[in-house]
């Protein structure tokens, strides 16, 4: 008989005041939960004393992936209602798979006005609750993008157009080692790191190494099966240099921590197999759903925000630190008002 895990032993009530709408304003000063599963206590701290946590045993892995100011808000012509835009990917040149709220309200032909009528895109097809947009060819989307781009944030992350947050977000929506371009959502495991907290790191002879998952609407998008068994990921592109994975295979072989910053870095590692010598895919399509019962084969430590309710990144999170833990810890949390979600607090599973 197949087996069943359920949606709704995913979900738990968080207070809307909760959410995090703008990040603390140093990035480390975010406060760190710690969760230890071997003594099973839970023990609070801030995310600048994380190195105390810490010793030369330990590889931090960074999903080095860079964020696209993705998000547009247009307008058809001589009308006033505003969609917005999510650009997923480039199918070709000018080309974007895209995310429209209200695409159901748009006709093959359309076009949308972005940024007061500056620039433009028409609406070629759909395909699967998706709008396909081309783009004029005079200019690239990426330089249109950098220069009236918003940056794609969460929609719990509350931003109207023109809004205030806009160069604050293009700052901290991003960790500070991003290289890769291709996200259009952060790593935000990532974000409380400051370049000196990373500096002091490697000068206590901690190991850090990066590793690159382009973040898609595989890791946001929602369970819609009771049965979470049956909800499949999204596919995304992940990158592995040959240097890193020659140290992540020495760390391996040495049975040192591999501490993966993020729920991103974490299906990266454990999509590959460190182990086996004839592996040699450095780099390749990401679709692994983690959830409770999974065994771990690569990382062993977790560095990770606190996510949403009945979300694969919760789920994931429960797999690693163990459930009936991670809800515990989940409910102190919200007693002592951590701030949730992309721009709220970490937790440390040792």
């Amino acid at each position: 008989m197949e087996s069943i895990l359920y949606l709704s032993d995913f979900d738990f009530l968080l207070p809307e005041t909760l959410i995090a709408q703008v990040p603390v304003i140093d990035r480390s000063e975010s406060r760190l939960m710690i969760v230890d599963r071997e003594s099973q206590s839970v023990q609070e701290d801030y995310f600048y004393n994380l190195n105390k946590y810490l010793d030369p045993t330990y590889t931090l892995v960074f999903n080095n992936t860079k964020v696209i100011p993705a998000k547009l808000f247009g307008k058809k012509e001589a009308d006033q209602k505003s969609f917005e835009v999510l650009l997923i990917r480039e199918i070709q040149d000018g080309v974007w798979e895209s995310l429209i709220k209200g695409l159901k309200k748009l006709k093959i032909g359309d076009s949308l006005f972005f940024a007061n009528g500056k620039f433009q895109a028409k609406l070629t097809s759909k395909k699967q609750g998706r709008g396909i947009l081309q783009f004029p060819s005079k200019q690239s989307v990426t330089e249109l993008l950098d220069q009236f781009g918003n940056m794609p944030l969460p929609p719990y992350v509350k931003r109207e157009p023109d809004n205030k947050y806009f160069d604050l977000d293009r700052e901290r929506y991003q960790t500070v080692y991003a290289k890769e371009t291709g996200a259009i959502a952060a790593p935000t495991a990532g974000l409380h790191f400051t370049k000196k907290q990373i500096e002091d790191l490697e000068q206590n002879d901690i190991n850090t190494l990066f590793v690159t998952l382009h973040v898609g609407p595989g890791t946001f998008q929602p369970v819609r099966e009771e049965n979470i068994l049956l909800h499949k990921m999204e596919n995304e592109q992940y990158n592995i240099s040959k240097s890193a994975w020659d140290q992540l295979k020495k760390v391996k072989e040495n049975k040192n921590n591999i501490l993966a910053v993020g729920t991103t870095a974490t299906r990266v590692l454990e999509s590959v197999n460190l182990g086996d010598p004839s592996f040699h895919s450095l780099s390749g399509w990401a679709n692994l759903f983690i959830y409770p019962g999974y065994d771990f084969k690569n990382v062993n430590k977790l560095l990770t925000n606190f996510h949403l309710p009945k979300s694969t990144l919760f789920m994931l999170t429960c797999a690693f630190g163990g459930e009936s833990l991670i809800k515990q810890a989940y409910k102190i949390a919200i007693e002592k008002k951590f701030r949730f979600f992309s721009y709220g607090d970490a937790m440390l599973i040792l």
